[in-house]
């Protein structure tokens, strides 16, 4: 079989599980075509706004999928072919049932963030912590989405348009988007946007197949892990691609676009459906890197020079020609600042949550996003390697802590809970093994004994589910 299949193969796996796995997954939540969700009931006018479902699902898409589905796939590239099992297998039984629920659940909680998601099915200490940490991964996600997009426009404009004049346009846009109703600026330039994001997804696709098809994953081995720094692969590509199979920080845009959905039968094609479509993106880039390099040496190498956004540079031009390169370039751009623009509006919102403050006036958003976006500009100083490495450990245990709430949910009303438990133990241990692993940022603990915590710990998590799991949680709302 020629090794161009397994792309194929892989997208067909894409297709095939949002069509049957997403049905499954729909069918066992139950949404009610006939309920009224907050879009309707509330509609302020600023955050709560009816849009139509298919302008929903690309904002959605737009949100979520940052330069993780590009620069997380392409570092997972390093590790072989596992990674296009992770992408396929991660979008389909974890990262898209980790989004349909943080949707769903926040249209049932009229609109509710993740603290409150969190708090109403694993009780108020679990709000509290998941305030801070929200918070604090949005920063961390509007910061890495600011800095890798400008250090790419910085390699197509002047010299003198370098890293800093496009770091201040990023974030001078960011505070607009952050404080403006979302139907007005993010509703209305997201198709333009939408557009350059296909032409990326398809063109790099389509010059892969023309350019390069004798070359598909020509150091790629089943079996092996090819990473050239013997880097273990678990948990560390699981961490590595969170974006593109599973994230987190997709727990924090959700609650955007279910302030926004007028039928909760929607819900599958706005939030499963959008992160089938990032799993695409991934599945793109992972293939970029195993394809477009000669072996796991070269790729490393690009990347240790100048970040992932090297390899997206010299691949889309090389494959795309100056033309199509830049347009995919610009594709690949989008992506960040279409997240991390809504990330700071999700921070702006968490806060606002916490303060009790409503933010129909302007002058009350200005109140948050001010001090928010200064916090933001100060982390932007920080290296962006320092930044990714606690961007990809605080984002999968945010997946982790977001799908045992959908357990719990699915628990705690008779349903089948395994279709969220399950994959929040996998990347529990994922998480918790990593965080004894690593040495910079972790306590640099020996790999095989950091495994065995991971593993020891997530099944205690579980047992302690399945134990507490149906207790009712006061304050939790009783007709959801």
């Amino acid at each position: 079989m020629p090794r161009f299949m397994w792309f194929i193969i892989a997208a067909l796996g894409l297709i095939v599980g949002y069509m049957v796995y997403g049905k499954i997954v729909e069918k066992i939540f139950k949404p009610d075509p006939n309920r009224v969700t907050p879009a309707v009931a509330i509609n302020d006018g600023v955050d709560y706004v009816v849009m139509p479902t298919w302008k929903i699902w690309l904002i959605q898409l737009l949100n979520i999928a940052g330069v993780g589905p590009v620069f997380g796939p392409i570092m997972g590239a390093l590790y072989g072919p596992a990674a296009l099992l992770w992408v396929v297998l991660g979008s389909v039984f974890a990262g898209a049932v980790h989004d349909y629920f943080t949707g769903m659940l926040s249209v049932r909680y009229k609109g509710a963030n993740v603290p409150d998601i969190a708090g109403y099915n694993l009780g108020n200490i679990a709000k509290q912590i998941m305030r801070a940490f929200a918070v604090l991964l949005l920063l961390l996600v509007g910061v890495v989405f600011a800095t890798a997009p400008a250090g790419l426009l910085a390699k197509l404009t002047p010299e003198a348009l370098d890293f800093t004049f496009w770091l201040c346009v990023i974030f001078a846009y960011y505070f607009l988007a952050t404080l403006v109703p979302i139907d007005k600026l993010i509703g209305r330039i997201y198709p333009f946007f939408g557009a350059l994001l296909i032409i990326m997804a398809v063109g790099i696709t389509g010059a892969l197949f023309i350019e390069m098809p004798d070359q598909f994953y020509s150091w790629a081995e089943w079996g092996v892990n090819q990473h050239p720094d013997d880097l273990p692969l678990w948990p560390l590509m699981f961490i590595t691609i969170a974006c593109g199979a599973l994230s987190g920080f997709h727990s924090t845009q959700s609650p955007l676009m279910a302030r926004c959905l007028a039928n909760e039968k929607h819900g599958r094609l706005v939030f499963y459906g959008a992160m089938i479509a990032e799993g695409f993106i991934g599945l793109v880039w992972v293939t970029v890197g195993m394809t477009f390099y000669p072996d796991p040496v070269s790729l490393d190498a690009t990347i240790d020079a100048g970040t992932a956004s090297s390899v997206v540079y010299d691949s889309s031009f090389a494959l795309m020609g100056t033309f199509g390169g830049i347009l995919a370039i610009l594709g690949v751009i989008v992506l960040p600042v279409t997240s991390g623009d809504t990330a700071f509006r999700a921070a702006r919102l968490t806060i606002a949550e916490i303060l009790h403050m409503d933010q129909v006036k302007p002058a009350k958003r200005l109140i948050i996003a001010v001090p928010v976006f200064a916090i933001g500009i100060l982390l932007s100083q920080i290296d962006f390697n320092i930044i990714w490495r606690y961007f990809g450990w605080s984002n999968q245990t945010l997946a982790a802590v977001m799908l045992w709430t959908g357990a719990a949910y699915l628990y705690r009303h008779n349903l089948a809970h395994w279709i969220c438990s399950i994959p929040a133990v996998f990347i529990s241990a994922a998480s918790i093994t990593y965080i004894f692993y690593e040495p910079n940022m972790g306590f640099g603990m020996d790999i095989f004994i950091s495994d065995v915590i991971g593993i020891v710990i997530s099944l205690a998590l579980f047992v302690w589910f399945i134990l507490k799991g149906k207790t009712p949680i006061k304050g939790a709302p009783t007709d959801c």
